[in-house]
């Protein structure tokens, strides 16, 4: 039989971090990768047999780096802490130990809950779970993807996210993250942020969120968190656009 280890990136989430705990119970091992949390998040895990590492980076990618350096387990298999596997996916990765397996690793579906209970109508897909000796690295700051040999499948079953809560913890993440893709973009070349860009990232934006992932579908909760979309967008061009200006204002002193 195969082992199994659950690695979960956390900051601040003594609140959430439980159920996601707990969902892993069938892991031979939880490794909790404690990103510079104040609350009780790292006394939380250990009282649940998780073995908590700590670094606090704002790299996504070095941080599941970390968790990956730390298991030496036939699969690793990621989850945040506000998410939980459902009781389906849970038994399709049991069962995936007992047996051989032609893929390098599973994608996993994912179903999004806004707002406490408001369940977003459109599920995605993502790459979490990997044969420990077939994913190589994680790679990118922010918006992170893994480096794997070989093909993944596409397992049954769903992780459950538990999102943007409550508009004071959305907000507050707008400003955190907002900075961080701001500089990203002025770091890459960004061209000069002009008034137009700015409805049309807005725009496509709540597009994408309202109508391709059918957030109308779900009710006055998806309305509220496509005009977020957009609203986050804004502020992070915004930022980008300040960036821009003060770079260029110290050019002209220097001349």
């Amino acid at each position: 039989m195969k082992t199994i280890t659950g690695v979960i990136i956390a900051k601040n989430e003594e609140k959430m971090i439980r159920p996601a705990l707990e969902s892993l119970d069938f892991c031979n091992e939880i490794i909790v990768i404690d990103n510079g949390s104040t609350d009780k998040t790292v006394k939380v895990s250990e009282a649940l047999g998780a073995k908590v590492y700590a670094l606090d980076s704002d790299d996504f990618s070095e941080v599941r780096n970390f968790g990956l350096s730390k298991t030496r387990s036939d699969y690793i298999l990621y989850l945040d802490a506000d998410e939980r596997l459902d009781e389906e996916l849970a038994k399709n990765i049991k069962e995936l130990l007992d047996k051989d397996s032609k893929f390098s690793g599973f994608k996993l579906k994912r179903k999004n809950f806004y707002f406490g209970n408001s369940q977003w109508p459109k599920a995605e897909t993502l790459e979490r779970l990997f044969l420990r000796d077939k994913l190589n690295l994680w790679k990118g700051k922010l918006h992170e993807s893994p480096v794997y040999e070989g093909s993944l499948g596409t397992m049954d079953g769903f992780i459950m996210h538990y999102t943007h809560r409550d508009l004071t913890g959305m907000l507050d993440k707008t400003i955190d993250w907002s900075s961080k893709e701001a500089v990203l973009r002025f770091n890459a070349g960004h061209p000069k942020m002009s008034w137009w860009r700015f409805p049309r990232v807005m725009i496509t934006a709540f597009l994408d969120s309202y109508i391709k992932k059918q957030g109308f579908k779900a009710g006055t909760a998806g309305l509220v968190e496509s005009i977020y979309q957009a609203f986050s967008m804004f502020v992070t061009y915004a930022k980008l656009w300040e960036l821009q200006h003060h770079y260029k204002k110290q050019n002209e002193k220097s001349l």
